[in-house]
């Protein structure tokens, strides 16, 4: 009876419950080192477990992964900031395994910084 009310209780939270696969590792990132880098956005999103922009930079585009959406709002950056074609600096660490993304810690838009973690 003890393993069916489990069970059943796992069922219900399960879906609700973000997918682990989903959150980043800050190992992953090279916190030695911080890349500092201007450039244009090519897409956002808005998302849990964190945001995103694609970064268009000199020879490169970046994979900036931001902080959850209700800190960035908290903290004053909405979603209407990270539009495509805003032109942005993101300071963070890059990631080891993958040379293309980087763990945004702030964000530069326009004459505001905000802080993301």
């Amino acid at each position: 009876a003890m393993s069916r009310m489990i069970a059943l209780l796992f069922a219900c939270v399960a879906p609700f419950s973000p997918p682990v696969s989903a959150h980043h590792g800050w190992s992953e990132y090279d916190n030695s080192r911080e890349v500092k880098l201007t450039g244009t956005i090519a897409e956002s999103g808005y998302e849990h477990p964190h945001g995103h922009i694609r970064l268009v930079t000199p020879g490169k585009t970046w994979l900036a992964v931001l902080a959850p959406p209700s800190r960035m709002n908290a903290r004053g950056l909405p979603p209407a900031d990270l539009k495509k074609g805003a032109t942005v600096t993101v300071v963070g660490y890059a990631n080891r395994n993958k040379p293309e993304e980087m763990r945004a810690e702030r964000i530069i838009v326009g004459n505001k910084t905000v802080e993301l973690r």
